[in-house]
């Protein structure tokens, strides 16, 4: 993108640390009723990375429960494995980071079956010479069960 006013395009793309901190006191200060800097406002940018924020935070959802998903679906595969215990361990963390993170407005864009479709996909066709146990071909848990407790 090319320079705005004051270069706050420029800074945007060299430091968005930078960007961010500066961004963040205009905003503040125009929330105030200070509007004699409302020209160096970024608003473009301002408004991409409100809705990065979103995206970034949906993303990190659907990765922590696809994690966990691939997890469960190893350790139904292989459940006398030595990493087995550390499998549901792990699926367990990742669920509830997930639900850290999860907001309802989620809900409607978490697409459970194509994660677990995806955690099928990356099942090792062997485990130490063993082929896997069958796993359920469709997903054997709601979207509500996986950001549930385990």
């Amino acid at each position: 993108m090319g320079v705005t006013v004051n270069g706050m395009s420029d800074q945007y793309d060299a430091d968005i640390l930078e960007w961010s901190e500066r961004q963040a006191d205009l905003l503040r200060r125009h929330a105030s009723g200070d509007r004699s800097n409302a020209e160096i406002i970024d608003w473009p940018h301002i408004i991409e990375e409100i809705e990065d924020v979103g995206r970034s935070e949906l993303h990190a959802v659907q990765s922590l429960l696809g994690q966990a998903l691939r997890h469960m679906v190893k350790a139904q595969a292989w459940p006398l494995h030595q990493d087995a215990p550390g499998w549901r361990a792990d699926a367990i963390d990742f669920r509830q980071q997930a639900s850290r993170r999860y907001a309802p407005s989620m809900r409607q864009r978490i697409d459970i079956g194509g994660l677990y479709a995806g955690a099928l996909r990356s099942l090792p066709k062997s485990m130490d010479g063993q082929p896997p146990l069958p796993v359920p071909q469709q997903c054997p848990v709601t979207l509500d069960e996986l950001l549930s407790e385990p």
